[in-house]
C-alpha cells in the first residue's frame, strides 16, 4: 500500500492518504454500463413479445 503522509498533516496525527482504489479497496472493471444496457433492452425485449401476445 503507498500511502503518504501530507505534510501540514503531520501534526494532527491523521495525515494519511490514499488513493481512489486503495480507499475503495478494489478496482472498477466498468462493466456496469454494459451490464445496465443489457437489461434495459432485455426487459423492453419482454414487454415487447408480452404486448405482442397478449394482442393477438
Amino acid at each position: 500500500m503507498n500511502s503518504r503522509v501530507h505534510p501540514t498533516d503531520q501534526d494532527k496525527g491523521n495525515g494519511v492518504e490514499l488513493s481512489t482504489e486503495e480507499a475503495r479497496a478494489g478496482a472498477t472493471p466498468h462493466m456496469t454500463r454494459y451490464i445496465l444496457g443489457w437489461g434495459l433492452a432485455l426487459v423492453l425485449l419482454a414487454f415487447i413479445v408480452l404486448l405482442a401476445t397478449h394482442m393477438i
